[in-house]
């Protein structure tokens, strides 16, 4: 497809994933001309297969580190995502990481709007409360649950949030009999064991598919448009109103001004080619870290230091999520013959999450604020797993016939049960996103510098909360329970960079998202 050299649309998205695509949809449906520019590539479901080496052995999904890397500075020590090994990309294709994503769809409570009015928290952190409240946002969290499709149990528990449905609108997704054991774990320990929502549909829709409970789910695009991405829910029923188009391949890397309104959005094409983008109104949706850049980079004689960064606010208050994961073995020897087959039966999920520790009791009046842990079969992925296993238990490399006796033993013989801790980081003033002054991508541009800085106090809450996991999984009759921490965060579970706010001076939009100073430019 061709475009002008200047094309002209009411509304320029800049992303496609979690945030640009029901801003699409919306929009589109309301009869406004759309444009979304996606930096990746236009995949659809025919595309999506269960190939590990594609999917999680190589960069299938997300932009070549040499040639768009990122800058990372962490314990006084800096390097480029290149030479670490590791990608703070998450997806860049049609519908971002949604078409990756293992779907968990929690809603925020309450309290999370109102931190420092409800918990105690760091006095050197840069927390502050939301200009928005849950009651706010809780016709769209139902809204969105329809739309996209989400399955689950709402079930009562200390920490559940008001609901203005009684329940999710797809049934649970069927579940492996292992529940049975965690469900009961959680009873004797008295603890809140609730079922996990999902973004994932359990009972066929319109022209999607219900899951089919392959088990490749998690880095996996779906195959049967059962998984609700942005691309599926959103951007495919945007397209049938004929007023959505879908720039793949492009990259918008400059946003062109006058005065306090956005002109242009320029984008170059993976063969080079450069445009304009001309729109009434523009939304930048690039995920926290490329969202920062994009406004960073587009410095001009109205704003020298950056769209949106009039305070110094841009890119600052950036905040990861607990990284700490364990696993736990199930051996084969613990169980009946029928209880063993059904525990092996692949595909099924755990779906529990535990919400006891969401708050964990501080002093005086007011709670420290805690997090959830989910629980699940670790991946199905044959080659990660086998890999696992190359080395005996004093740590030796081994090969050939024992080797093969491990494999054997551990495919036939065990059931690996993962943890994972969600908890949020405490903003501060050392965790921020920069323009770096030395490394540049493909074309020439500066690259994101992600400043990681995770406070004290949130790797205490990490501890507890894995400990507490370790526990439940004991009590379930997990055996040889191991635990790790890493210290780079997960890079898909990033916020912050922009704060809402309704002070112009310490926040880089307003409550409706807009940019403070901008007419004509949102953020979400």
């Amino acid at each position: 497809m061709s475009f002008m050299a200047d094309f002209s649309f009411d509304v320029c998205v800049i992303g496609s994933g979690a945030g640009g695509g029901p801003v699409a949809w919306y929009l589109s449906q309301l009869g406004f001309s759309v444009v979304v520019i996606e930096r990746g590539w236009w995949l659809s479901t025919q595309h999506f297969r269960k190939d590990e080496i594609g999917a999680c052995r190589r960069d299938l999904y997300v932009p070549h580190t040499w040639e768009f890397p990122h800058q990372v500075t962490i314990d006084k020590e800096t390097s480029t995502t290149f030479q670490l090994g590791i990608s703070f990309w998450n997806a860049t294709l049609v519908g971002g990481a949604t078409n990756i994503m293992s779907g968990m769809f929690h809603r925020m409570k309450p309290s999370d709007f109102k931190i420092p009015e409800y918990y105690i928290y760091p006095q050197d952190s840069t927390i502050d409360s939301w200009p928005i409240s849950y009651d706010d946002l809780e016709p769209f969290y139902t809204a969105v649950e329809s739309i996209a499709g989400i399955s689950g149990k709402a079930i009562k528990h200390k920490f559940a949030e008001y609901r203005s449905t009684p329940d999710f609108p797809y049934p649970p997704l069927k579940e492996n009999a292992f529940v049975k054991y965690l469900d009961e774990a959680a009873k004797a320990l008295g603890w809140d064991l609730v079922p996990t929502p999902r973004a994932i549909i359990s009972i066929p829709a319109g022209e999607r598919n219900a899951c089919y409970y392959s088990g490749y789910c998690g880095s996996y695009g779906c195959a049967s448009d059962a998984k609700s991405s942005s691309r599926v829910a959103f951007l495919n029923p945007a397209l049938e109103t004929g007023n959505l188009q879908i720039i793949p391949g492009a990259i918008a890397y400059y946003l062109e001004s006058v005065g306090h309104r956005i002109a242009k959005s320029w984008i170059v094409t993976a063969e080079g080619k450069r445009y304009t983008i001309t729109a009434r109104v523009f939304v930048v949706a690039c995920g926290p870290i490329e969202t920062c850049r994009l406004l960073l980079l587009s410095r001009n004689r109205y704003y020298p230091y950056g769209i949106g960064n009039h305070s110094g606010q841009l890119g600052k208050h950036l905040i990861f999520s607990s990284g700490s994961v364990g696993v736990g073995l199930l051996l084969k020897e613990d169980f009946s013959p029928e209880e063993w087959e059904a525990i092996r039966q692949p595909g099924l999920w755990i779906n529990r999450t535990l919400y006891e520790f969401y708050e964990i009791p501080g002093s005086g009046s007011k709670n420290i604020k805690g997090g959830i842990v989910e629980f699940m079969f670790e991946h199905t992925n044959p080659i990660r797993r086998a890999v696992l296993l190359k080395y005996d238990d004093q740590g030796n490399l081994i090969w050939g016939k024992p080797l093969q006796q491990k494999l054997k033993y551990h495919f036939e013989n065990v059931r690996l049960v993962r943890f994972e801790v969600f908890a949020d980081w405490t903003p501060t003033s050392q965790c921020f996103v920069t323009l770096s002054r030395t490394v540049r991508d493909k074309l020439g541009l500066p690259v994101a510098h992600i400043h990681i800085y995770q406070h004290p106090h949130d790797k205490k809450v990490d501890r507890l909360l894995t400990e507490k996991a370790r526990m439940l999984l004991a009590k379930a009759g997990c055996k040889h329970i191991q635990t790790y921490t890493s210290k780079y965060p997960p890079p898909n579970l990033v916020a912050g960079g922009c704060r809402m706010g309704e002070d112009p001076s310490k926040s880089v939009t307003g409550p409706d998202c807009r940019v403070h100073f901008v007419d004509n430019l949102f953020i979400t």
